[in-house]
């Protein structure tokens, strides 16, 4: 039987010495006897108390022979890893010289995934201040809010996404500045990051930050509610790097990265910026936004060997690839949501690729249970990644014998701290980070994903998880997508509710929740069938692709 390692030292890191003279962050962490316990006790987690991770990433880039290789790529341009660190060093001089930034200030970036929006984040980063990211598609309320929340110094935002920013603004003059990026002729007009940039030196010293100052916000998807700001420091970042990317992904120089998941986003900050640095590897944003077939399509035409995205997106994307072939891709990542195992069958029978499944959250930075290749197994999400301990216990945080179900609590050299919010106590108990997922362990350490916490339903007294039905309902021919909730029941407690959206050609009839249900009953164990079933022509989900059940839960 395998066993998780026995916690026994944390290798507490020497502190830094800060340069973030903004303590408006630091000030609001937690205290510190509700942090998570953070463990450094593998040789490439000893990391320096002064560390800047732009500088780790990005200026030691020449020193590690990746200069004149290609990072940013686009349609329009590619840039080598040289000319990105004098582009950064020009913003930061524009952030710092011009609009008189400072260390641990907090930057608003609103865009999608761009050279821009990689460049600007970071300058930020090297400059000491403190990235805050957010989602394209995020309106004027929802801006208020992390305004509200985060007090940027100043903003940088894509030109054609500033409409619901300066309504923002109007609604909250805590952010004064606002310089946009991406317009139609930067570089001609007047104002722009861009043409400010041009006139710059193209060297910058990077902010000599403590590891443990800060480098991001990230604000929580909103699956469950009302958005969490999670805070994370250089280590954080550049201890993610040492982890998943090394032991699990194994990127190389030569691969080219592609994917949806928004830079806003920690699995896109990860996977579309930060991991293909550590690795020297490129990464590729387009112009067009994806759709299912167009993302094969621009995987083929740039010949991308990585691919991240959401498991509904590969799902959609299976047909084209069978159509066309992806003979470059070689890895892809599927997170963000629980894989079902139909999607992962349909995937590999379309392309030849064994998916990565991995489980992270915004508030551990990236993932910390996955595995790859020949250690994936049926139904599983994977192993628990070096660096990190997980295991499964009960309410009281006693671990549960090995194949019980019970609440994930997970340690590691990241973790959650919530910026000024009561929340921080539900997520971390005893030290452990408690990321809200019901999980059971195998004897052989493996860990196989059942449901959200608040989505395990429980009918006359047997336990199912809503994935397990979403898997089969979408093994049926007719059903592109379906979400599963619980509904209260008197008889039984609760019953099991499906919301389906069919395929073109198929009718949602008393017919077809019939043969929904018959199928269920012979694919799983006759007592999971959805005893509801409504037909809807879309369901709620983030911008990340995440399924909002708490909306189908709503009357």
């Amino acid at each position: 039987m395998t066993t998780q390692p026995t916690v026994t030292q944390d290798h507490s890191p020497t502190p830094g010495v800060s340069a973030q003279t903004d303590r408006y962050v630091h000030d609001r962490l937690p205290p510190r006897a509700q942090w998570p316990r953070l463990r450094y006790d593998r040789p490439e987690l000893q990391l320096p108390p002064q560390r800047n991770l732009v500088e780790a990433l990005l200026d030691a880039a020449d020193a590690k022979g990746f200069a004149h290789r290609p990072l940013l790529r686009s349609p329009r341009r590619t840039m080598n890893y040289a000319q990105v660190a004098e582009q950064v060093n020009r913003i930061a001089r524009v952030l710092t010289e011009d609009l008189g930034l400072i260390p641990g200030n907090r930057v608003l970036l609103r865009g999608g995934n761009s050279i821009g929006m990689a460049l600007a984040w970071l300058a930020v980063v090297k400059t000491g201040g403190i990235a805050v990211a957010t989602m394209p598609l995020l309106r004027a309320t929802e801006l208020g809010d992390i305004i509200d929340k985060a007090r940027p110094a100043l903003a940088l935002c894509d030109a054609h996404l500033l409409d619901e920013l300066v309504l923002a603004q109007q609604a909250h003059p805590v952010l004064q500045t606002v310089v946009s990026f991406n317009g139609p002729d930067p570089l001609a007009t007047p104002g722009t990051l861009e043409a400010r940039a041009a006139g710059q030196c193209a060297n910058f010293n990077a902010c000599p930050t403590a590891a443990d100052d800060i480098a991001l916000m990230a604000f929580t998807s909103g699956t469950t509610g009302k958005p969490k700001a999670a805070v994370h420091t250089h280590r954080d970042v550049l201890a993610a790097c040492e982890t998943w990317p090394r032991h699990v992904l194994r990127a190389t120089p030569n691969d080219v990265v592609m994917g949806s998941p928004p830079l806003a986003f920690t699995f896109g900050l990860g996977g579309l910026l930060v991991f293909p640095m550590w690795a020297g590897a490129s990464v590729y944003f387009p112009d067009i936004a994806y759709t299912p077939e167009a993302m094969v399509r621009q995987i083929r035409e740039v010949g991308a060997t990585i691919c991240y995205t959401a498991p509904t997106f590969y799902r959609q994307m299976a047909p084209f690839a069978r159509e066309l072939g992806l003979p470059s891709l070689r890895l892809c990542v599927s997170a963000g949501e629980g894989l079902p195992d139909a999607t992962r069958t349909l995937w590999r029978e379309a392309t030849g690729i064994e998916m990565i499944d991995g489980i992270g959250a915004t508030e551990m930075f990236h993932i910390f249970i996955s595995s790859a290749g020949a250690e994936v197994r049926h139904g599983a999400i994977g192993k628990v990644v070096p660096g990190y301990t997980a295991k499964v216990v009960d309410d009281e945080g006693a671990e549960l014998p090995r194949g019980t179900v019970g609440k994930l609590a997970v340690i590691g050299p990241t973790g959650c701290k919530y910026l000024d919010d009561a929340r921080q106590t539900r997520y971390v108990k005893d030290g452990w980070n408690y990321p809200g997922d019901a999980f059971v362990q195998d004897t052989d350490g493996y860990f196989f994903y059942q449901a959200r916490d608040d989505d395990m339903i429980i009918t006359a007294g047997y336990n199912v998880g809503s994935p397990e039905v979403e898997d089969a309902l979408l093994r049926h021919p007719a059903v592109a997508e379906c979400g599963v909730i619980g509904l209260p029941d008197e008889a039984r407690g609760m019953i099991v509710k499906a919301f389906c959206v069919l395929k073109p050609g198929f009718t949602g009839d008393a017919a077809m929740v019939k043969a929904l249900q018959d199928h269920v009953k012979a694919t799983i164990a006759p007592f999971k069938y959805p005893r509801q079933i409504e037909f809807r022509d879309s369901l709620p989900r983030t911008e990340t692709g995440k399924l909002q059940r708490f909306k189908l839960r709503r009357p």
